[in-house]
């Protein structure tokens, strides 16, 4: 098996590793350990903070220990099949003396002040590209950011290189992500998410490889190389599909650079001019992968000023980041002999439109629809049962969510998870009500989570699933059937038996499955840890339950 390894850079490719994740819970990726480094300047930001957290509680999850998360073991066949290992860099422009370029240049030192700041205004306008606050990323100047980001990693190498066991955490991680890149070189395939019409993504795909590279020689004096040639790089080249208010005169002259959404579609030209001309991307990269969207962007204007990053830019999630996550599954998946390429070879994938909007089914994320509705369709399932069934969206007493679950396994005299704790389950019911599902604010309002967000960004048009398994009013929610979430009805849980009925009881139908030996976890699952085998017991009765053959 080739190691796996993924690059989320800006706060785009933070909500397309979002997506990556969650398709991870899925059990998408079985029997897999994948190394992910989150990348940005900005060290703050929002959306970056929220994928950080969802990975430290996937690991928890994963965890047997409380005590000891470390992140469990790879498994198959079931919910958060694979192992992820986090690691944490960005580039630090907080301090007084790096905040902008002119100050990190250090043109204005020595000798050579007035040659230094003619060359540098050849390149970048100063008073404005050289003068704005890079603690917020490049805001889609990306001939600066190209410089400064392979910058930031080549420094990060050389503070590490001299500084050791004294550098930032930030530069460890990076160390230990590059320690194992180098020595998985011969079996490795890397993914890079990010996009190509703003600032920080659309910076670093094209100069990443190299960085790596780089780093990798500086780190090891030159005893070690990173082959370009040998590792597999794929990438998502993410067109615009968002939009925001333009920034005021007065925030531009504050600032001195804003991105202007209005610019975006111009910025996806020129890099796609870029991507295909230029040598060194097309020889680093085996693969790309370019995601549009076809309609008007989602508006993520916020009060005030435009939001340029840290903490408030916390944007909602995307089906288009979910492609994107899909296309890394392609690129992990497919044969070797499908990445002997030598020059970049760029893959697209049309969808149904009608109505004034798409039209999704699972064959237009991946080649196995079938195989995709069903494991998103069996996590959404357990998702409703947890939160909607056993309240976890609303209440926060012992008998709710994965608890009172549990509870109802033992009345059925299923006692094989019983020493499951209180904490444990509450990790779990956090995973679906703050991360994948939803919750219940105090007044009864609903906070969406990643599979609502998704199926919001698609609307008027449809995702999978049908109307009835999105309902958002707390007095509706008890009402959901789990068992009849899908568009097409050969997923549904079978309506033959007669047990459905207006009183909608498929947690109970899912329940007694959970007696037959044929959900029982298997062998070929690898599941050890009481969680583990309580995961692969439910997977296996839901996948039974809505007639998808386990055993494929």
């Amino acid at each position: 098996m080739d190691k796996l390894f993924v690059i989320a850079i800006g706060g785009t490719g933070m909500r397309c590793l979002e997506s990556f994740v969650h398709l991870c819970a899925m059990g998408m990726f079985d029997n897999e350990t994948i190394d992910i480094l989150t990348l940005d300047t900005d060290q703050s930001n929002g959306n970056k903070g929220r994928v950080e957290e969802l990975i430290d509680l996937y690991a928890k999850i994963k965890s047997d220990d409380e005590n000891n998360v470390n992140g469990g073991q790879p498994n198959a066949d079931t919910f958060f099949s694979a192992k992820l290992n986090l690691y944490r860099f960005y580039t630090k422009y907080t301090d007084s003396d790096r905040k902008n370029y002119k100050l990190l240049s250090k043109q204005n030192s020595g000798i050579s002040k007035g040659e230094n700041t003619d060359l540098a205004s050849l390149f970048f306008d100063g008073g404005t590209v050289q003068d704005f606050d890079l603690s917020h990323g490049y805001r889609a100047q990306t001939h600066l950011g190209s410089l400064l980001m392979y910058h930031g990693i080549i420094e990060a190498a050389r503070n590490i290189k001299n500084n050791g066991d004294d550098a930032s955490s930030a530069e460890k991680d990076l160390r230990t992500f590059l320690e194992h890149l180098q020595e998985n070189q011969n079996d490795a395939r890397v993914f890079v998410f990010g996009s190509i019409f703003g600032g920080t993504g659309a910076s670093s795909i094209p100069v990443i490889p190299v960085a790596l590279c780089d780093a990798v020689r500086i780190l090891s004096d030159g005893t070690k190389r990173l082959d370009t040639s040998v590792v597999k790089f794929g990438a998502t080249l993410l067109t615009n599909y968002f939009t925001f208010t333009s920034p005021d005169n007065g925030q531009k002259q504050d600032d001195k650079v804003v991105a202007e959404s209005n610019n975006f579609a111009l910025n996806c030209q020129a890099a796609l001019q870029f991507y295909q001309a230029d040598p060194t991307v097309r020889h680093t990269y085996k693969r790309f992968y370019h995601v549009g969207w076809p309609y008007e962007g989602l508006d993520v204007s916020s009060k005030g000023r435009t939001v340029t990053g840290g903490k408030q830019q916390k944007n909602a999630c995307h089906v288009v980041e979910l492609m994107c996550a899909c296309a890394a599954y392609d690129f992990f998946r497919i044969g070797r002999e499908d990445l002997n390429n030598d020059t970049a070879k760029y893959y697209y994938r049309t969808v149904e439109t009608s109505n004034g909007g798409v039209q999704l089914r699972g064959s237009d994320f991946i080649a196995n629809g079938d195989m995709f509705e069903d494991k998103l369709g069996a996590l959404f399932s357990l998702a409703h049962i947890v939160l909607a069934r056993y309240e976890a969206a609303w209440a926060d007493v012992p008998t709710a969510g994965t608890r009172g679950l549990l509870n109802r396994f033992a009345l059925q005299n299923i006692h094989d998870y019983d020493t499951i704790s209180v904490e444990q389950a509450k990790d779990i019911d956090k995973y679906f009500s703050n991360y994948f599902g939803y919750r219940f604010d105090n007044e009864g309002q609903m906070q969406k989570g990643w599979i609502y967000q998704i199926r919001d960004s698609v609307l008027p048009g449809r995702f999978i699933f049908n109307d009835e398994a999105f309902k958002e009013q707390l007095k509706d929610m008890k009402s959901i059937s789990c068992g009849r979430l899908f568009v097409d009805d050969k997923h549904n849980w079978s309506k033959l038996s007669g047990v459905f009925s207006k009183a909608d009881n498929s947690d109970e139908v899912l329940i007694k499955k959970l007696n037959d030996d044929g959900t029982r976890p298997r062998a070929d699952q690898n599941v050890q840890t009481t969680k583990e085998k309580f995961f692969a017991h439910v997977h296996n009765a839901i996948s039974v339950t809505q007639n998808f053959d386990i055993a494929k």
